[in-house]
């Protein structure tokens, strides 16, 4: 499905109105009570496609069915839309893992919060599957055209690409995913940009990146929602990302190549990552981030902990759960060292208490370093209230009532462990990366005592290094 929620987009230069949004949607709350006339509807929407494919040099390959929904009928397809996506166990596993990361407070009731978001904001939708495009019957008639335009490019990339197929096609990797979701509402966008411009003969290749003017719009219209004002961070960042750093990516894609006849090219080669999304010029390079491997759990965690998932965070969620503990300038500074990872999620199938474990490669030992300072810093901001901290170079652990929490690195990887009761699977991980063994609070050489207050001034003073 690729769907948008109507927003009031600020005007990106002359004759560019931007009305659209988040992971296949966009924001302000609409309450227009429009009636349409279905025939004017349907004549302007095969006008809109036709130009889109002439715009886009893509062919209209089959017909196009075109409906305008109400706000229940949109609501109902996107309840099933959900529950044929994911299972009731994949989208648990979701929320308990945003949870792990401390993105999201405990219990959030997470897809009924999206469903509602959802169904406010959503101006028009393609569905893939049936090959349908809808408009939400509330979007006023001199506004149509630009929903149209957006949702109509999904349709045309579909019958060339099949676009669902090759979003999907990168799981189970969530970071590889969002960026090709990204590139497809990337394009949509810059497409309904260029359709705003025809009349001017310029396209988002003559023009500066327009993304921040866009985001600046974008946030402020997200602080007026009742619901969007009140989200986690995590949620209003992931629905805005592939349509603005989306946008970012098909801007320089399309002005490293010579436009949209050149489209192709990006599905044929589909970024393996949000980091690729985010600095377009490594997709151009080719350069990818590496492949990170976790060991067998059954050799390692416990039998009463149950695996719920493992997955890629990526440079977009690294940089997320950073800048919820560090603020978003300390974040932004890290998570470009970013190289790969993979993360676990673990639940005590008795307690219902999590765990997470997570390898990150870093770019650099240096830049390690910095990484390992930033973070244990993070950490102790995520576990306000812990005893028994106990620091060495590049390794930190301490004690919490959720569990044991663990940081180290090693030359230019880091790995924390947080949630399980002592030691144990630490160790049995760092010893299946073939490291040394870590410094421990029982090893028998002397050592200074460390108070938590004197450790927290030491995370501060690496974290600036």
């Amino acid at each position: 499905m690729a769907a948008c929620i109507f927003s009031v987009f600020p005007t990106v230069g002359k004759g560019i109105a931007a009305p659209f949004f988040p992971n296949r949607a966009a924001f302000q709350p609409l309450n227009y009570q429009v009636t349409h006339d279905n025939a004017a509807f349907l004549k302007t929407a095969d006008e809109v496609l036709a130009q889109m494919s002439q715009l886009l040099s893509l062919p209209v390959k089959e017909p196009l069915k075109k409906s305008l929904r109400s706000k229940t009928e949109i609501r109902a397809y996107l309840v099933k839309e959900d529950q044929e996506d994911k299972t009731d166990a994949e989208r648990y596993a979701d929320r308990k893992s945003l949870e792990a990361f401390g993105l999201i407070p405990k219990d959030f009731p997470l897809d009924k919060f999206m469903l509602d978001v959802l169904t406010d904001q959503v101006a028009g939708l393609y569905d893939a599957k049936s090959k349908e495009f809808y408009i939400a019957d509330w979007i006023p008639v001199d506004e149509q055209k630009s929903v149209m335009s957006h949702e109509l490019t999904h349709a045309l990339v579909d019958q060339s690409f099949d676009l669902d197929r090759w979003i999907k096609s990168a799981r189970p990797n969530d970071d590889a995913e969002l960026a090709r979701d990204s590139v497809s509402e990337g394009s949509a966008m810059a497409a309904m940009l260029d359709y705003s411009l025809m009349d001017e003969k310029l396209s988002v290749r003559d023009l500066p990146d327009v993304t921040e003017v866009i985001r600046k719009g974008s946030v402020a219209e997200m602080e007026k929602d009742p619901l969007l004002s009140k989200a986690p961070l995590v949620i209003r960042d992931e629905l805005l990302f592939p349509y603005l750093a989306g946008t970012t990516f098909t801007q320089a894609f399309l002005k490293a190549n010579t436009g949209w006849k050149d489209l192709k090219k990006v599905f044929d080669n589909p970024p393996a990552s949000t980091q690729q999304i985010i600095h377009p010029a490594l997709y151009l390079k080719g350069v990818k981030p590496d492949v990170v491997a976790l060991p067998k759990w059954i050799e390692v965690a416990p039998a009463d902990w149950k695996v719920l998932e493992e997955n890629v965070l990526g440079e977009f969620g690294l940089d997320e759960v950073l800048k919820e503990f560090v603020g978003e300038k300390a974040a932004d500074q890290i998570s470009p060292f970013w190289d790969g990872d993979r993360y676990a999620v673990f639940e005590n199938q008795k307690t219902k208490k999590s765990a997470l474990v997570m390898r990150v490669h870093i770019d650099s030992d240096d830049d390690a370093a910095r990484f390992f300072g930033r973070y244990s810093e993070a950490l102790e901001l995520k576990y306000k209230t812990r005893t028994d901290l106990f620091r060495r170079p590049n390794y930190f652990q301490f004690h919490t009532t959720d569990g044991d929490v663990f940081l180290r690195c090693v030359a230019s990887e880091c790995l924390t462990v947080e949630g399980f009761n002592g030691r144990e699977v630490f160790e049995k991980i760092e010893h299946s990366m073939n490291w040394p063994a870590a410094p421990s609070p029982t090893d028998n050489a002397p050592k200074p005592v460390m108070t938590q207050k004197r450790a927290s001034e030491s995370g501060r003073a690496m974290a600036a290094l």
